[in-house]
């Protein structure tokens, strides 16, 4: 059967450096830093104290006041990211046929804020249930690809992914299979998380997942240094247009890059540490390269998972050595997550955007926070890790890494589009 090719033809973008894709295109190319201390709840008991907030953000400036309350954060992140990304296609102006326009949207959480709010008035009382009846709407993590979809009549294939940190990743693989397969013409795709409360910090503390590095948050997210000591918690959403390239065509729209190939393994291992030789992360890029018959020198570009944690580092650079060998140099490796922190199950959308916007403007953004080698990933001092400063560099194919608790492992090949 002939399949259809896929293309990005809007984003969207609310992140811990930027409320819009070009302030957060400009946060992640300056290498500036979101972390801060936290204002959303009281930390001094707390083993980490800061995280990358999304900042000067008013639900109200975007949505009405009313329907506003009946939305936990991760959702009002997410109408607000697909929104930009669906003005930047410029969809609703072009006589789309709705009912083939779809909306997968991805939250590894979903509504944790509701649930804190909810449980916290509830043992607060005398027992009685009273909960407040948006209490479930607002807190499931399908919710956000439903309130998008009635916003803009689009009649589609509509759900959500889960898949932890990989959610979004899988939310854009799934919106491309649909989009090959002609189950839709145009899908919005994207995730949103909203996880800085006191049980997303208290719990993932309790997992040592987090950096404690409280007296220097700004630095504190060091993905592939030597004293790295865990991930920084973000906050946000990223929101994708894809769309069948004919149909792209046919309407004048303006294409970021093409997507051409995904690849989606497990690693079998752990609930929540990586398979430490990276083997089956390596199969991940191998399978999204060759799916539609590039070759793996062909990549130049791999925007990493790189959460700034001990094990994880090593073993995703283990698989990117692994797979391409003598061609590793040649490749400029890098990790938004030493900017944005790490946003869960919001994480492969915003760094997609970041992905195909490296591809169109040919420029790498910047690792920063690195201060010392670590031997165990660079021993030679031969890789092209992009530290500091970005990279002005052509961008034809790249990858975008994205692994979750579990074992979830998505990479994603983006490509310059050529007719």
């Amino acid at each position: 059967m002939n399949l259809n090719r896929v293309v990005i033809t809007g984003v969207g973008a609310l992140t811990p450096v930027g409320n819009n894709v070009p302030d957060f295109w400009n946060g992640l190319t300056n290498g500036v830093s979101g972390a801060a201390p936290i204002t959303h709840f009281d930390t001094s008991k707390f083993k980490t104290q800061f995280a990358c907030e999304v900042k000067n953000f008013n639900p109200t400036d975007f949505i009405d006041p009313k329907e506003a309350r009946k939305l936990d954060p991760f959702a009002q992140y997410g109408i607000v990211a697909a929104e930009e990304a669906i003005k930047d296609a410029d969809i609703l102006s072009s006589s789309i046929n709705r009912e083939r326009v779809g909306v997968i949207w991805a939250s590894g959480i979903g509504g944790m804020q509701t649930i804190v709010a909810e449980v916290g008035e509830f043992t607060k009382g005398d027992g009685t249930p009273r909960f407040n009846p948006f209490f479930i709407p607002k807190m499931i993590s399908d919710i956000v690809a439903g309130h998008i979809s009635i916003k803009y009549s689009f009649q589609g294939p509509n759900y959500a992914t889960v898949s932890a940190c990989a959610s979004s990743a899988n939310a854009i693989a799934d919106a491309y299979n649909c989009i090959r397969l002609d189950m839709a013409d145009l899908i919005v795709c994207g995730g949103s998380e909203a996880a800085i409360n006191e049980a997303g910090v208290g719990g993932f503390n309790a997992m040592h997942a987090l950096s404690t590095r409280n007296d220097d948050p700004k630095t504190a997210s060091r993905p592939f240094d030597k004293d790295r000591d865990g991930f920084v918690l973000g906050e946000g959403a990223g929101g994708l247009i894809l769309e069948n390239l004919e149909h792209a065509l046919a309407r004048g729209a303006t294409i970021y890059a093409e997507i051409v190939g995904v690849g989606l393994t497990a690693d079998a291992h752990h609930i929540t540490a990586p398979c430490p030789d990276g083997t089956v992360v390596a199969r991940a890029m191998k399978i999204a390269v060759e799916t539609n018959g590039n070759k793996l020198t062909d990549v130049n570009h791999i925007n990493t998972h790189g959460t700034s944690t001990p094990v994880g580092d090593i073993a995703e650079i283990k698989g990117i050595l692994s797979l391409f060998g003598e061609h590793t140099p040649n490749i400029a490796i890098n990790s938004t997550k030493s900017c944005t922190g790490h946003l869960l199950g919001a994480a492969g959308a915003i760094e997609s955007i970041a992905t195909a916007l490296a591809i169109k403007n040919n420029v790498v953004p910047p690792t920063i926070n690195h201060f010392t080698d670590d031997e165990n990933i660079d021993p030679l001092h031969k890789l092209n890790l992009v530290f500091g400063e970005k990279q002005q560099k052509p961008v034809d194919l790249a990858l975008c890494n994205t692994f979750g608790f579990g074992g979830h492992n998505v990479s994603i090949a983006i490509k310059k589009y050529n007719v």
